[in-house]
């Protein structure tokens, strides 16, 4: 391989998302999490995040190539129909006189509706292969939405004032037993958790250019994002007091 191609590559890697790196990545963080809270249900939470990264890289790589007997099926039912249409305008009969406007719109009528009947059908085969493509990334998005709100409720309730002792507690207040430091890590692993539900969504559109996918994954990125920046306010709060 030239220099030049090599480099070219390399660019190409860098510029990419790694579906392979980002599991690696989220299998790491499940057992940081294992190990640090082996009975919190967020350790639960974590491997069914990386069980469904392992259908995430099934499902991008899925929707990136494309799928050759579809396409195949397509083009052989659209040709069947240009045949169709073709042999019918052949065929077609008109009279030698058209006594009267009623029967040129007639005439103009049936062949309009010829057409468009046609067309609807070539755009149908045509675009086939996007929207079962489409489907399957959107259930796929689906899945990553409903996980992030689940983080989210796992960290609801981790309070930084019962650490700092900022107030006393009620008889319905949820059970707190964490120190500083484990609701400092709970609370950063639960952001990592948002941050790789993310990269999976966005494991969609790298090799699928679709306006409705890119859309899903938008607004899965902003609701990460917004997720997120709660859990680093109480970070926040966290850090500010230890330096206090």
């Amino acid at each position: 391989m030239r220099p030049a191609q090599r480099a070219h590559k390399l660019d190409l890697v860098h510029r990419a998302l790694d579906a392979d790196k980002i599991l690696a990545t989220l299998e790491r963080l499940q057992q940081r999490v294992r190990e640090r809270f082996p009975d919190a249900g967020l350790n639960q939470v974590a491997a069914e995040l990386e069980a469904i990264g392992r259908d995430t890289r099934a499902r991008a790589a899925l929707v990136s190539r494309p799928h050759r007997l579809v396409r195949v099926v397509a083009v052989v039912l659209i040709t069947a129909l240009l045949a169709v249409l073709v042999a019918a305008a052949v065929t077609l009969r008109v009279p030698g006189r058209i006594d009267s406007l009623g029967m040129l719109v007639q005439v103009f009528e049936s062949a309009v509706n010829d057409v468009v009947f046609v067309g609807v059908a070539v755009w149908f085969l045509a675009t086939v292969e996007t929207r079962l493509k489409r489907r399957v990334a959107l259930r796929g998005i689906h899945e990553l939405r409903s996980i992030a709100h689940v983080v989210d409720m796992h960290q609801l309730t981790k309070d930084p004032e019962h650490v700092l002792g900022l107030g006393p507690s009620t008889a319905s207040s949820p059970a707190r037993s964490m120190t500083r430091f484990e609701l400092a890590r709970y609370l950063d692993y639960c952001s990592e958790l948002l941050s790789l539900t993310s990269k999976l969504a966005a494991l969609y559109v790298q090799g699928f250019d679709d306006p409705h996918v890119l859309a899903a994954v938008t607004d899965i990125q902003g609701l990460t994002t917004g997720l997120s920046s709660k859990i680093w306010q109480k970070i926040v709060i966290l850090d500010t007091a230890s330096e206090r």
